[in-house]
């Protein structure tokens, strides 16, 4: 028993054990980076690979010219209401407002507000929204990017130039659509092979 202590002691003993620690580890890691590059020979799924061959899955709107509406928030109070200079153009007189509606629109500024007043008639208080109705194309603000929307032609995606007509904080009317664009509303780059989700 002696001479077994003595030599798991010994350097020599110290030496041998410690190689072979380093060989194992070296090996693992070859090991795992033959079976990472075995794994990628394969077909196995890879979400880069996938896209890049057959299109990144994207959810799409079909376009079609429609009656839709917009949107715009107005703080009503004794049917008046204070709007800003930036906003007073998406309101005119007779448009709808809550269970009212809007009976003028100035366009002068009130020297004591520095904002325009409009009023309305049957309209309660609080916050109401003045409706717009209008034929035409309408797209998810958040697919609007500047003045383009990603369309798919032939499985590509395409930078379409558009003209925002009108918008709300949720929808956007635009010019530059037809009927029967595919309008992309998943984030992609111009070229990118699509798949259309359905």
């Amino acid at each position: 028993m002696e001479k077994i202590t003595e030599k798991i002691k010994s350097k020599k003993f110290r030496n041998i054990a410690f190689g072979i620690c380093i060989f194992v580890i070296i090996a693992w890691v070859v090991f795992r980076f033959a079976a990472i590059g075995a794994e990628n020979a394969r077909a196995v799924f890879n979400a880069s690979r996938n896209a890049a061959d057959v299109g990144a899955p994207v959810y799409v709107i079909e376009m079609h010219q429609t009656n839709g509406v917009l949107r715009e928030p107005i703080a009503i109070k004794n049917n008046r209401a204070l709007v800003s200079s930036a906003r007073v153009g998406k309101l005119r007189a007779g448009q709808p407002v809550g269970d009212g509606e809007i009976t003028s629109v100035s366009r002068d500024i009130d020297l004591n507000t520095g904002m325009h007043i409009v009023r309305t008639r049957g309209a309660s208080d609080g916050l109401q929204y003045a409706e717009f109705h209008a034929d035409g194309y309408f797209v998810p603000l958040y697919a609007v990017h500047g003045s383009t929307v990603m369309v798919v032609e032939n499985g590509v995606a395409v930078p379409r130039t558009v003209s925002v007509l009108r918008q709300d904080a949720q929808n956007a009317m635009v010019d530059g659509l037809n009927d029967g664009d595919i309008v992309i509303l998943s984030h992609v780059s111009a070229g990118d092979k699509v798949q259309i989700k359905k």
